[in-house]
């Protein structure tokens, strides 16, 4: 399938569904599509049935009889048959989907499946059997059935455990918001400081410039303040309530006070499972259920710390929530008040640069050194970028090392490629390099990695100092990084 010129990127994506539709072998074939919403899977899905033409369902929340009307008339559109189809249940609306793949491979999208799961919880069952081996669907057809949804909580269960549709799937594909690079190129921003602090507010998902803000971008760093007043702080927008929406879409999420507590106390800083519950005010065991929900919904992810066996810490996947959460909901009741954006923006500048930019310049940072930076001048592949903390027990302290590269294990140590530190808002100087000599020598002396080796790294936003840059030029294994070069710009 030749990708259609409005799908920005998702070549990876788009080669993943064309392989699947594509294939010429016998028998229907079921493929799993999910990711968050607003990342452009019912977008893409919907182009890929029209260059394919296929047949493309959204289900919405109603009752099973009405969405079994929908679906008949839908297919009734779609077929054209001497009468229309009345489905009585979803056997007879299977069989139907699976046979339009009888002449060759077509793609059936049933999207938002969670929605008819929940009114119908038997339909993962009832496509099971459709597709069992041996069965009618296996042999005379070659529908591509595609089942999409937002709900991770419902769609991560479709293929684990005991599901039904377990070892059923041939496609299990997920949509991710686009990394720092391809936010910036999808934004149309050249200017990486620029685009560090829009990442930092609506990150990779495409709808927020689309359909939110309708495609209004920042001109430069000079309009910057002026488009957050006017979108993301603007009661008008779309953007305005989406922080507070995306936790209500979320079906498993019945007590949403509890969970937008928890969602404040990591946009807050309290990373940890003791600091989140004594932010709430509640014990440990009481918010393990919550996180797990959050986790599973993917709002939240648990960042292991490197350095410390069984130590983790939380994190907000999606900007937009941790910028509503740090800065919008303290102050609700002025924003939703017109007029008054602008005054609370400028307020807000520092809070802004500490609870936001400050921690989103460092999660950059790590997936640039993952995902980006060469492996030659890392001293090796990663295999594990992180985070953690080191303890000094001469010294009676402990030091956060912001980018932790780990290569991969031989028989000895496993090899400790490289630590870093991230600066947002503050020129590096030699005193940061010195602090990664000290982190480096206290790992060499007692940690289970190998730190013989270890590469420093210095990232700032702000620049470097001219005795820092002299030092890095001097010795072999430091090199600095700033934002032109994790956004791939050359000067």
């Amino acid at each position: 399938m030749l990708k259609p010129a409005e799908v920005f990127d998702r070549d990876f994506e788009w080669s993943a569904l064309d392989r699947f539709i594509s294939d010429e072998q016998p028998g229907a074939t079921l493929g799993v599509v999910s990711g968050r919403r607003r990342q452009g899977k019912t977008y893409l899905l919907e182009a890929a049935c029209r260059t394919a033409d296929g047949f493309y369902f959204g289900a919405t929340e109603a009752t099973d009889t009405e969405s079994l009307a929908r679906i008949s008339v839908a297919l009734t559109d779609h077929l054209r048959p001497p009468s229309s189809f009345h489905f009585a249940n979803w056997m007879e609306a299977v069989d139907v989907l699976l046979d339009l793949g009888r002449d060759r491979p077509v793609p059936v999208v049933l999207d938002e499946f969670p929605y008819l799961v929940k009114a119908n919880p038997e339909l993962p069952s009832i496509i099971q059997q459709a597709l069992r081996p041996f069965g009618h669907a296996r042999s005379e057809t070659r529908t591509r059935l595609l089942l999409c949804g937002s709900a991770l909580t419902i769609m991560g269960k479709l293929l684990s455990g005991t599901a039904p549709l377990r070892g059923r799937a041939g496609l299990e594909l997920m949509i991710p918001p686009l990394d720092h690079r391809l936010a910036a190129e999808f934004w149309g921003i050249t200017d990486p400081l620029l685009a560090i602090r829009v990442n930092a507010i609506v990150g990779g998902t495409p709808a927020y410039r689309r359909e939110f803000v309708r495609n209004d971008t920042p001109s430069g760093p000079e309009d910057f303040d002026a488009w957050v007043i006017r979108t993301v702080l603007n009661p008008e927008t779309p953007l305005f309530r989406e922080g507070r929406y995306l936790l209500a879409e979320e079906p498993d999420m019945r007590d949403t006070a509890l969970y937008h507590s928890v969602l404040a106390a990591v946009a807050d800083g309290k990373s940890t499972r003791g600091a989140i519950a004594a932010y709430v005010g509640r014990k440990d065991a009481d918010i393990a259920h919550p996180i797990n929900v959050l986790e599973d919904a993917g709002l939240i992810t648990r960042e292991p710390d490197l350095l410390r066996d069984r130590r983790s810490t939380y994190d907000i996947s999606e900007p937009l929530i941790t910028f509503y959460h740090a800065l919008m909901r303290p102050v609700w009741s002025q924003l939703e008040r017109p007029g008054n954006a602008g005054r609370v923006w400028r307020a807000s500048g520092e809070r802004f640069s500490k609870n936001i930019l400050g921690p989103h310049f460092e999660r950059i940072c790590r997936s640039w050194t993952l995902n980006y930076a060469d492996p030659d001048r890392l001293g090796g592949l990663p295999a594990r970028v992180g985070q953690g903390v080191v303890n000094d027990a001469a010294g009676k302290s402990a030091h956060q090392v912001d980018v932790i590269v780990t290569g991969v294990a031989d028989e000895q140590k496993t090899p400790l490629l490289a630590i870093g530190e991230a600066k947002w808002g503050e020129v590096m100087g030699a005193g940061h390099l010195e602090r990664l000599r000290q982190i480096r020598a206290l790992l060499d002396a007692g940690s289970r990695y190998d730190a013989s080796q270890t590469r420093l790294i210095c990232f700032s936003g702000a620049g470097f100092s001219d005795r820092l840059r002299d030092a890095a030029a001097a010795e072999e294994g430091v090199f600095l990084v700033d934002a032109d070069e994790l956004y791939g710009f050359t000067r």
